[in-house]
């Protein structure tokens, strides 16, 4: 998507957001790291800017989120992670053991991927699939120790 932080102020500009060193750090950091939690988010935001406080980097989050560069993933029983929105429409698969998240291609190849039975007059654009199964590392372990 972008390379450097010059890219990255564009895109903030392209969106009609403010450019500020958090946004552009927080953007490049889910590009070289997509999947990632808040707070890890921030040891690596501090580690290009130097520093970060736990609100601002919730506040930029919730302002890329908001603007449709940032996608939050929330998978049941495990924390928020993010990643670059690409418009690509692509789904996640989650390991039941280690909850390790992996991107896979779209289930029919364009949005929504599922249609609800009945929409009760909502006008459905997007359908989020999550798979879940046992990642490699984990299935070649045992429990036995």
């Amino acid at each position: 998507m972008f390379t450097s932080t010059r890219d990255a102020e564009e895109l903030l500009r392209t969106a009609s957001l403010r450019v500020t060193a958090q946004r552009s750090a927080v953007l490049l950091m889910l590009e070289r790291h997509p999947h990632v939690d808040v707070r890890s988010l921030k040891a690596l935001v501090v580690s290009h800017i130097g520093s970060v406080s736990t609100q601002a980097l919730y506040d930029v989050v919730g302002a890329l989120v908001g603007a449709g560069l940032v996608r939050r993933i929330e998978s049941a029983g495990l924390a928020s992670l993010f990643e670059l929105e690409g418009g690509d429409n692509h789904h996640h698969v989650v390991c039941r053991r280690c909850g390790a998240l992996e991107d896979v291609d779209c289930v029919t190849g364009e949005a929504p991927c599922l249609w609800p039975p009945t929409t009760t007059g909502f006008v459905v654009d997007e359908a989020e699939v999550t798979f879940w199964g046992t990642c490699s590392s984990c299935s070649e372990t045992t429990d036995d120790g």
